[in-house]
């Protein structure tokens, strides 16, 4: 009982040291327990998994990667505050755009396929910078904090026992774990809308396809395509109230005038979507792998095909022919994909694994070990705790 009393005492100690702020974007003043330089360290920590628990970095393009990084740059300019901004493009299908605190900001490849020009791109990034810029994600984090101060406050109160409040602790532990997913709420994504527009227009570009992004959105979530549905829409719901809201904020910044660039945003993304078929091939195949490996390393030969220089689909190809025990080919399969993507932690995990299986133990260990570098996770930590005893 005293841990608890002397953990929800030091809770309570940072409301209070926590001074009122003003907010860099908006100018209100506003409660900050969390400052500048833990939105950075936070956002640094994280960047590196949340991107591959997503499919990694999309490098069969670098070039691609280098335009998104410019308008990136471009936006980051003109905002309201000062961060380590960063800008990658990650190998997704689903369409979605995301931003942890401190500036680093992610788009996802499938989103990259549904915009028509630069200035919907540069709404998606403005958009993002806004939630970096204006403290969304540490706002999130800094309610956490308050509900868990509540939480154990109440919990003291009611002579709770070191057990009732096990769960309490596990729930700090992982405020960070859902930034990326995180719902904003009705007000942070209206702010988020008007402060990107003015991003938008500050560093040249036409507010109005911020409108004509939101409409796009619209339309598409009235068609219930669920995978629209589980990627941009969870985090950033799209409504007829923030197409409005778009429409009147560009007026006043002066719709029609500023960069468009359709056939740059064309050019930069010309081998993306030529590729488009070989990643539906490959995300239907990794659907069908366990119900039909051979349909699934068709599709993955179908993948291939198209763009040879994709990691996923070779290891797609790999997971296929493991199933169908051909470990040889699979482990030739894991190579290519390793080659392709050095920088992705799950081919080296299926690689060891496999390699562990053949009784290749020193491959297996090193391979495994890469894995644990690029993300931890506990069947690799497993299979290492097995090759060591």
């Amino acid at each position: 009982m005293k841990r608890w009393i002397a953990l929800a005492s030091l809770l309570l100690s940072l409301l209070l040291l926590g001074g009122c702020a003003t907010n860099p974007v908006t100018g209100e003043r506003e409660l900050s327990l969390v400052d500048r330089s833990s939105e950075v360290a936070l956002g640094e920590k994280e960047y590196l998994p949340s991107r591959q628990q997503q499919g990694g970095d999309y490098v069969v393009d670098p070039a691609l990667t280098r335009y998104v990084q410019r308008v990136g740059a471009r936006l980051a300019a003109v905002a309201d505050r000062d961060l380590p901004y960063e800008f990658v493009v990650v190998n997704d299908s689903t369409p979605n755009a995301w931003a942890l605190p401190g500036g680093k900001i992610a788009v996802n490849r499938g989103l990259l396929t549904e915009l028509r020009n630069e200035a919907e791109l540069a709404a998606v990034l403005g958009h993002e910078i806004v939630h970096a810029a204006a403290r969304h994600g540490a706002q999130s984090m800094e309610r956490s904090v308050l509900l868990q101060a509540a939480l154990l406050a109440a919990g003291v109160a009611a002579g709770a026992s070191d057990n009732d409040n096990a769960a309490l602790l596990l729930g700090a532990a992982s405020v960070g774990a859902g930034l990326i997913n995180q719902k904003y709420s009705r007000d942070a994504e209206l702010e988020a809308d008007h402060y990107g527009m003015i991003y938008m227009q500050r560093a040249g570009y036409d507010p109005q396809a911020a409108v004509a992004l939101q409409q796009t959105f619209v339309r598409l979530a009235e068609g219930r395509d669920q995978n629209w549905l589980t990627g941009l829409f969870a985090s950033h719901p799209p409504s007829q109230e923030r197409v409005e809201k778009n429409r009147q904020m560009a007026r006043q910044l002066g719709a029609g005038k500023g960069r468009i660039g359709e056939a740059e945003y064309r050019r930069a993304t010309a081998r993306l979507r030529r590729d488009k078929p070989a990643y539906a091939a490959y995300d239907e195949g990794r659907k069908l792998l366990r119900k039909s490996p051979e349909k699934s390393l068709r599709l993955a030969q179908k993948a291939i095909a198209i763009e040879p220089e994709e990691g996923l689909f070779h290891e797609l190809l790999g997971d296929a022919l493991t199933l169908l025990d051909r470990p040889r080919e699979a482990r030739r399969a894991y190579d290519r994909a390793v080659r392709l993507n050095d920088g992705f932690f799950r081919p080296y995990l299926k690689r060891g694994a496999l390699e562990a299986d053949l009784g290749e133990r020193e491959a297996a260990r090193r391979d495994l070990q890469r894995s644990q570098q690029l993300l931890p996770t506990r069947i690799a930590r497993q299979l290492l705790d097995r090759l060591n005893q």
